[in-house]
């Protein structure tokens, strides 16, 4: 399938639909509710996807987190390796892999791998930060020293380019070992890589090396304007891109009723300040969140939280999307929700497909 027919020119930017001012796309966390099971929410990552290539939606990132037992996203290259074999269009991808986590030869034949499976239309998104608590990420990387694998990321960056693209220079210690799936075996396509982020390191980075950027403005609102300008400040024209494109990873949950969604993403709310207090468990139900007692720090985590999720009717959701878009000047909105229920987040996804037009 070509780039044209895909509704992309060159494997990064993406077309906006119907009445949307930019692409959207859908950042998939796998989340698991009280009563519900890894496999259902598995099977919901399914349909969210054919839902998203059905109505237009340009991509579908899944997110690296470990040890926590909402998400059931542990494995991204295993669950896009799944994806990609019920889906044909859509572009798949991480958000991210957390590379300090793993050895690049590790990511790139794993992506390597899901390249060959879905050709042309694979993402590699990349984190610094562990996606989980100092504890899990000691146990994920052998070791203690966790600030050395923050500060050695651009060097981990330039090694797992050079893996991606198998052209290590003679004499480099490297120089004889092929990422597989990949060059070695003939001409292929390489996946794209983003960096991501929540402040400004990757955000200049990014631009420096002129890679597309994403920016997680549903935890780190208040930094989103900030790495936005320093990415486009420092971007430097390259053969990836010839100008910055920036999305920004939006919370936001349509539905019928003001009241619905605002008892939806309470269950969010509660899971994050259950998260943030040594806690973690299952996304709580509607009913487990309007019946637990907020103590006065814990509701002023969750009205400043709350102050950024995009939530209501579709007529609310589409106007808070447009204004951030505005504000920001995103090139393009990756949508994540939160709710308790497989259902509701493929109801709001098709809601603000709805509202905005999208093909049917």
């Amino acid at each position: 399938m070509d780039d044209a027919s895909r509704g992309t020119t060159d494997g990064i930017r993406g077309t906006a639909h119907g009445t949307a001012p930019v692409p959207l796309s859908v950042l998939d966390l796998v989340t698991v509710g009280s009563g519900s099971t890894a496999t259902r929410s598995l099977r919901t990552s399914v349909a969210l996807a054919k839902l998203a290539e059905r109505r237009g939606y340009h991509r579908h990132w899944v997110a690296e987190h470990h040890s926590m037992p909402g998400v059931a996203s542990s494995s991204p290259a295993v669950i896009l390796a799944h994806l990609a074999a019920h889906t044909e269009r859509i572009r798949l991808g991480s958000g991210g892999v957390m590379l300090p986590n793993h050895a690049p030869l590790v990511i790139a034949e794993q992506f390597g791998t899901v390249e060959a499976l879905a050709p042309g239309r694979v993402d590699l998104g990349l984190g610094r930060a562990p996606g989980t608590d100092g504890a899990t990420a000691a146990a994920l990387r052998r070791t203690d020293r966790l600030n050395e694998g923050a500060d050695d990321f651009p060097q981990q960056l330039a090694e797992l380019t050079r893996f991606l693209d198998d052209d290590f220079p003679d004499g480099h210690p490297y120089s004889r070992i092929h990422a597989v799936p990949g060059p070695v075996q003939g001409p292929v396509g390489r996946p794209p890589i983003w960096l991501l982020g929540s402040s400004g390191f990757s955000a200049r980075l990014a631009g420096v090396l002129g890679l597309p950027f994403a920016f997680a403005h549903h935890f780190s609102a208040q930094n989103t304007v900030p790495a936005l300008d320093l990415y486009r400040e420092s971007f430097r024209p390259s053969a990836v891109l010839d100008a910055p494109y920036a999305l920004i990873g939006v919370s936001a949950l349509a539905a019928d009723d003001e009241r619905e969604a605002r008892r939806q993403v309470m269950t969010g709310a509660l899971s994050m300040v259950q998260l943030r207090t040594g806690r973690p468990g299952l996304v709580p139900t509607p009913e487990e969140a309007e019946a637990y007692r907020f103590s006065s720090v814990e509701q002023e985590f969750v009205d400043n939280w709350l102050v950024n999720i995009v939530h209501g009717t579709a007529d609310a959701v589409r106007d808070g999307l447009n204004d951030l878009q505005k504000r920001t000047g995103a090139d393009e909105l990756m949508l994540t929700s939160h709710a308790h229920s497989g259902e509701e987040r493929l109801r709001s996804y098709e809601l603000i497909a709805d509202v905005y037009g999208l093909p049917a």
